[in-house]
């Protein structure tokens, strides 16, 4: 049986974002800065992890995924409320993803239907800006809300 999760008290910054190349070490970075960030939000360690995962797919995807111009970030938002939180991975690609079904001996392919499986929530869209996508997803910090 899961433990019902608490809304918690929050004293640092409640969202913050990051800029990052699109590099091979881009994903292992966003991790880094997320979990340190997690620490001070004093998440509970169930959602760090989940968060942690899904973030790196989603900068996994951003990264080997979307072809722009060389020079292009790639940005990563996370956002704290009482009750959830919300991270938005953003390219500067227009092509917005769809889960696939990968094969069974398929090496990679199931990024986003991991997102769908362990977030609250999650979907797509074109930026406001017009140039690029958002991808976002977002975990429950208390049972049964979002």
């Amino acid at each position: 049986m899961q433990t019902p999760r608490l809304p918690l008290p929050v004293t640092a910054p409640r969202d913050i974002e990051w800029h990052f190349p699109r590099h091979a070490r881009s994903p292992s970075r966003a991790r880094a800065l997320f979990r340190e960030q997690a620490a001070s939000w004093e998440l509970p360690q169930d959602v760090t992890d989940t968060a942690e995962l899904l973030l790196s797919e989603l900068m996994t995807n951003a990264y080997r995924h979307a072809k722009v111009p060389a020079g292009r970030e790639i940005r990563a938002r996370c956002e704290l409320t009482g009750v959830r939180l919300r991270i938005t991975v953003t390219d500067a690609n227009d092509t917005l993803p769809t889960p696939t079904a990968a094969c069974p001996d398929d090496e990679s392919g199931r990024g986003l239907e991991l997102v769908a499986a362990l977030a609250d929530d999650w979907g797509t869209q074109e930026r406001e800006c017009g140039i690029g996508k958002e991808v976002w997803f977002e975990v429950a910090l208390t049972v049964g809300t979002i």
